[in-house]
C-alpha cells in the first residue's frame, strides 16, 4: 500500500474502530452504481455501503487488524457489506448504512454468527420487511493486495463478485422466515 502523506496522516487520526465507524457516520452517503477505493472516500468524503466496508477494512489494517469484510444477504432489499475485526477473541464490526441501526458493533459477539443476528431484528427493507437471510465467511482483503484495492482508481466491483461467490450461511429456517413480524412503525421511524 502506497498512501500519500497527507493520508497516513489522516488514517492515524483513525486509531481506533469507533473513530472509523464515527468518520463513516459523518460523511454523505454515496448513490451512485459504483464501487470506489478506500482512497476516494476519503477524497470525497462518500460512500455507500460496500464502499463504506472496504475503507474500514482499509483503516482497520491501518491500525493492525486483518481487513476482513462480511457479504450479508437480503430478499427484497440490498445485501449489506460490514468491515468485521476481533479484539480478545471477540467479534465487532464496523459499516456504513443509511440505516443507523445496520452499522457499528462492539467487539462483544463470541461467534461471527453471534455477531451477524445482532443485525437481523434490525435488517428490514422501508417497508418494515425483515430481510436477512445469510451471511458469507470473512473475506482477507489482502487476496487483492497485488491490485491496489485500497489507493485504486479502478472500479472494485471484482470484490464484490468474489465475496457473493463465497459459502453463505442461512440465518434461519425458511418455516421461521414464513412467521416473521414485520419492523414497527417506530422502529422503522428509528433506523431511517
Amino acid at each position: 500500500m502506497k498512501w500519500t502523506q497527507d493520508e497516513v496522516k489522516f488514517l492515524k487520526t483513525l486509531n481506533n474502530p469507533d473513530k472509523i465507524q464515527g468518520f463513516l457516520d459523518s460523511i454523505e452517503y454515496n448513490p451512485d452504481d459504483e464501487c470506489r477505493s478506500p482512497r476516494w472516500v476519503m477524497k470525497k468524503r462518500s460512500a455507500h455501503c460496500f464502499e463504506g466496508a472496504l475503507f474500514a477494512a482499509a483503516a482497520l489494517q491501518f491500525i493492525g487488524y486483518k481487513p476482513l469484510i462480511v457479504d450479508m444477504r437480503a430478499v427484497n432489499d440490498d445485501d449489506h457489506v460490514i468491515a468485521v475485526f476481533r479484539e480478545d477473541g471477540f467479534w465487532g464490526a464496523v459499516a456504513k448504512s443509511n440505516f443507523t441501526s445496520l452499522r457499528y458493533r462492539e467487539p462483544v459477539y463470541r461467534s461471527l454468527r453471534e455477531l451477524i443476528m445482532s443485525y437481523f431484528d434490525f435488517f428490514f427493507n422501508t417497508k418494515g420487511f425483515k430481510s436477512l437471510r445469510s451471511y458469507s465467511i470473512p473475506f482477507n482483503l489482502n487476496a487483492f493486495e497485488s491490485r491496489n484495492w485500497t489507493i485504486t482508481d479502478e472500479d472494485l466491483e471484482y470484490i464484490g463478485d468474489r465475496i457473493e461467490a463465497l459459502r453463505h450461511f442461512p440465518v434461519t429456517t425458511p418455516e421461521r422466515i414464513k412467521k416473521l413480524c414485520k419492523a414497527s412503525d417506530s422502529m422503522l421511524k428509528a433506523g431511517l
